[in-house]
């Protein structure tokens, strides 16, 4: 006959054991073997490279059973980066490491990275991020169904062109500039006196070769990596006007399918890549901005007195796109970024 309380302590051991044994089998089950994570440009511009060190690093601190397969290109969209969120949420996919600039049109309070001339430097974009506003900006996408994670840089855009220098607003006007999916980037340039033409990554390059468009504007490793210049985009103007900042997102329904362990690895490695992707893109500018001048583009630096020019021409915009943004938002930004 069984000691009683020997039987009870055999029970409630077994009790124990019997879920720690047996949870990495149920949550193995529960989990896919693969997750699509959706980016548009793939290593080696920053954005794939904060891309890659994810994925490696969930499967390093997972032993293989997270694993994600990047698609870049915004091919899980059919090449139209401004349908990667609505996607995101509905669980088309599962992951992205998006752009607040292609994310806008869903989420109105990501323009406030692009209003005109708001960060003057990446200490600014770190205080935004890294502070109070970014944290709201979190809790924003959350209530949009998915989980934000972390933050990487697609950097600083500059505006290139095939015809002449850009030093005053008035060396804008009549250009036709390719621009993003965003209105707020047409109100910009409309207010320059340039012809703006909203149109997806993958149609930009054949526009420049063919002349259909005479400028663009992106960050100076974009720029390199996608060799612009070849076709005729010869002169660029380092004005810093906006900054697009990456984030790390998941759909809502895949992150509750974790366990709080992984999602905390999910969290700490978007961190972490994040920091690899930033990285990657400042310092990248830094050396692509020398290498292309020695290949032959005229990089045009505004003196304070010209680019005051640009930012009087679009201040009107600015006040505009404040309100569609939130006010309170667009104060505490502003606030964060006076700070020194």
């Amino acid at each position: 006959m069984h000691h009683p309380r020997k039987l009870a302590i055999a029970t409630l051991a077994a009790a124990i054991v019997a879920p720690l044994l047996a949870s990495p089998i149920a949550f193995a089950a529960d989990y896919k073997s693969e997750y699509t994570v959706s980016t548009v440009l793939p290593a080696p511009f920053p954005w794939g490279i904060a891309a890659d060190k994810w994925v490696e690093l969930v499967k390093e601190r997972t032993n293989g059973r997270i694993n994600l397969k990047v698609y870049s290109n915004s091919q899980l969209v059919s090449g139209d980066q401004t349908k990667e969120f609505p996607a995101m949420r509905q669980g088309i996919i599962d992951m992205a490491i998006g752009s607040t600039i292609n994310w806008s049109p869903q989420v109105k309070e990501l323009n406030l990275f692009s209003l005109p001339f708001l960060l003057p430097d990446h200490a600014a974009m770190d205080r935004l991020t890294e502070g109070p506003v970014g944290k709201e900006l979190f809790e924003v996408l959350r209530k949009k169904g998915v989980e934000p994670l972390g933050w990487a840089e697609n950097g600083f855009r500059q505006v290139t062109n095939s015809k002449h220098e850009i030093h005053t607003p008035e060396d804008l006007v009549g250009l036709k500039i390719r621009v993003v999916g965003s209105p707020l980037y047409n109100d910009i340039f409309t207010a320059l006196g340039a012809n703006p033409t909203q149109m997806s990554w993958a149609d930009a390059k054949p526009a420049l070769t063919t002349k259909a468009v005479d400028g663009q504007e992106n960050p100076v490793t974009v720029f390199k990596i996608a060799k612009i210049q070849t076709v005729g985009q010869i002169y660029m103007t380092h004005w810093n006007y906006v900054n697009d900042p990456l984030i790390f997102a998941v759909n809502q329904r895949v992150w509750k399918s974790f366990t709080p362990e992984d999602q905390k690895i999910l969290r700490e490695t978007a961190i972490e890549a994040g920091k690899v992707g930033i990285k990657a893109s400042r310092d990248g500018d830094d050396t692509a901005l020398q290498e292309i001048k020695a290949e032959g583009v005229t990089v045009t630096e505004l003196t304070p007195a010209e680019r005051a020019a640009f930012v009087a021409k679009t201040r009107a915009v600015y006040a505009d796109w404040t309100k569609k943004i939130g006010p309170d938002l667009v104060k505490a930004a502003e606030k964060s970024v006076a700070q020194k």
